[in-house]
């Protein structure tokens, strides 16, 4: 009886541990990419200027997209995203899309693709008044 009292016990704690590992690396697989712009790029609300900058997720489901400096110190942008799928047979050979822009304006980043993803992240720019 004791036995089987202590078989439970142990296979509920190795399940317990399983369980927890698996939230821990959903809680932190946030897929922090350095990326480093050689003029200035725009993100909604914000305009880069020449450095390297980190992206992140901040919420994986609800696509919550984090930019701040190297150093991690200074968010410049935070912001819900649309997942965006990789063309099929296409990998994509810059991490970043870039949108259109005018001469002398910041191309906008369109979407962000975390380093191996084939899902990746489309940035939410509001529309432009008619």
């Amino acid at each position: 009886m004791v036995t089987r009292k202590w078989t439970l016990t142990a296979c509920g704690a190795i399940l317990g541990l399983v369980l927890a590992a698996g939230s821990v690396k959903a809680m932190t697989d946030n897929r922090l990419t350095y990326l480093t712009f050689s003029g200035p790029v725009s993100l909604p609300g914000v305009t880069l200027g020449t450095g390297t900058y980190t992206f992140e997720v901040v919420d994986s489901t609800m696509d919550i997209v984090r930019v701040r400096n190297k150093e991690r110190s200074q968010v410049y942008y935070t912001g819900f995203t649309n997942r965006v799928e990789l063309p099929a047979g296409r990998q994509p050979r810059r991490p970043v899309v870039f949108g259109e822009s005018r001469p002398g304006i910041a191309p906008p980043i369109a979407a962000w693709y975390p380093e191996g993803d084939v899902i990746g992240h489309e940035f939410i720019y509001p529309k432009k008044a008619r």
